[in-house]
């Protein structure tokens, strides 16, 4: 188990319920089981708070904390694009270079390649939020 991947994962500060939420998503893994919920506020185009619970494994929990960090106070386009960027990484095996999401850096590598599914599902869950 990689050291970095624990300690982002321990940051909790955002695994909460969040009281007033504008929008809502539940994903649960079918292949292993690990499940997110996500909660935000959004005010115009603009997610103001993000708040997530869940039963997951270590990588599904490090990406939902990276992932509500670099939320709150972007716009939905750029977490959109974060999600696209990401998709591209697993599946198209192309390299991240943006300087805005180098705190991802130290979850998407290859050796973590294998846990796509775990590290992909808040993506997942926050798509069907920012698309719709």
């Amino acid at each position: 188990m990689d050291l970095e991947i624990i300690n982002i994962a321990s940051d909790t500060k955002n695994n909460r319920n969040i009281k007033g939420r504008t929008h809502y998503s539940n994903l649960k893994s079918s292949l292993c089981g690990d499940e997110i919920k996500i909660s935000l506020i959004i005010k115009g185009d603009k997610i103001v708070d993000f708040g997530y619970e869940g039963k997951s494994c270590i990588y599904c929990q490090a990406s939902v904390s990276l992932l509500s960090k670099i939320s709150i106070n972007n716009h939905k386009s750029t977490i959109n694009e974060l999600c696209n960027d990401v998709k591209s990484y697993f599946e198209n095996d192309i390299k991240i270079v943006k300087k805005k999401w180098k705190p991802f850096d130290k979850l998407l590598k290859d050796k973590n390649k294998p846990r796509k599914e775990c590290i992909m599902l808040p993506f997942k869950a926050i798509e069907k939020i920012i698309t719709i």
